[in-house]
């Protein structure tokens, strides 16, 4: 690892913005196949969150910082997504100011139509070009960037 504070080498660089540019077009290919189903990549990450957590809810503090958005950008998302019938949010019975985010039924049946055309795409643009020996690099190469990232943001 290169600990010089000078500028980027070239290989740096031109892994920095391949690295940029895959992420780029990767989330925006992802959105666009995600449109025919009216959803966004926002929208798909917090299904996700409610499908998976025990009793689909998961509390609007915790969902927030599950998918990394401020506690007010996550309360218009989830308007939007209460307005199109796929979460409702409840009173936490234990705390009168907490609210939970609830996947719904619609909701639900949102997730298990969307869900196989999502990880089609995931292969298609994402998974299926890569060797599994690649794929492995790269989860461990990653894996070193994500846990640094985390620990800098529970900080």
């Amino acid at each position: 690892m290169n600990t010089d504070k000078g500028w980027l080498s070239d290989a740096e660089q031109q892994a920095w913005r391949t690295h940029l540019d895959v992420s780029r077009l990767l989330m925006y290919q992802l959105e666009r196949d995600l449109q025919p189903f009216g959803l966004t990549n926002n929208d798909y990450e917090i299904l996700v969150n409610l499908s998976e957590s025990p009793e689909h809810r998961v509390r609007m503090s915790e969902l927030a910082h599950r998918t990394r958005q401020s506690k007010s950008r996550l309360s218009h998302q989830i308007t939007r997504m209460e307005s199109a019938g796929l979460v409702r949010r409840e009173n936490c019975e234990s705390d009168k100011r907490g609210l939970f985010a609830v996947l719904t039924e619609q909701g639900w049946e949102t997730m298990r139509n969307v869900a196989p055309h999502h990880v089609a795409s995931v292969r298609r643009h994402f998974i299926d070009l890569l060797t599994p020996e690649a794929l492995q690099e790269l989860q461990t190469s990653l894996s070193t960037v994500a846990a640094h990232l985390h620990a800098a943001h529970d900080c």
